[in-house]
């Protein structure tokens, strides 16, 4: 068993967080709680498709970047990106600047219109995914699961594009379908009672 990483406030938390400092307050106040807006997690899925070959970190301190570059991600807007704003994102010194991935954004925001438009939500349609708890191995033991290996095959049925099974799964992660915080970590329980609360759509 990995020790946990011991906060400044002297309490446990997964073992990752302690990597960076910006890592601690998004462990603490984002990563795992459940989310049911759809900016929100199309935002989420856009960032991890971003980090691919990548650290979380370098994405993590671009993502007021991204945001900016794409319009708060608000896909109704994305959707309509054509040529000048590729280019203008290819020039973009503040995001990662990958075209195959830059194009896949705006192409995902059409999908999400259509997917929308045919399922209600986006978060409707993502929490069908949700894996039983008894189906998952120990927290942060593995990279994919049943659930996002057919998340991943659905959306790329409907032409979306970078969401292959361990994007889809460390999604599912931090948007709070999977409580994947160790069992040591202080934020495991806060977590769990948030899934408790939660509302699914």
């Amino acid at each position: 068993m990995t020790d946990p990483f011991i906060a400044p406030d002297n309490l446990p938390r997964c073992r990752w967080c302690g990597g960076a400092p910006e890592f601690l307050p998004y462990h603490d106040h984002e990563w795992g709680f459940p989310v049911a807006d759809d900016r929100r997690l199309f935002e989420k899925l856009c960032l991890e498709s971003f980090q691919s070959g990548l650290s979380w970190r370098t994405i993590l301190n671009k993502r007021d970047n991204f945001r900016a570059a794409f319009a708060q991600f608000d896909f109704h807007q994305v959707a309509q990106f054509g040529a000048a704003e590729i280019e203008r994102l290819l020039q973009d010194e503040g995001i990662v600047r990958h075209r195959g991935k830059i194009e896949a954004v705006i192409n995902n925001a059409q999908r999400l219109l259509e997917l929308i438009d045919r399922e209600g939500s986006f978060a409707r349609f993502v929490w069908r995914y949700e894996p039983a708890a008894d189906s998952l191995g120990a927290p942060q033991t593995q990279s994919t699961s049943a659930e996002s290996v057919a998340l991943s095959k659905e959306l790329k049925k409907r032409g979306w594009k970078f969401v292959g099974p361990t994007t889809v799964y460390a999604f599912l992660q931090s948007m709070g379908l999977i409580n994947d915080h160790t069992h040591e970590c202080v934020i495991r329980d806060r977590v769990s009672t948030a899934r408790q609360q939660f509302v699914r759509p």
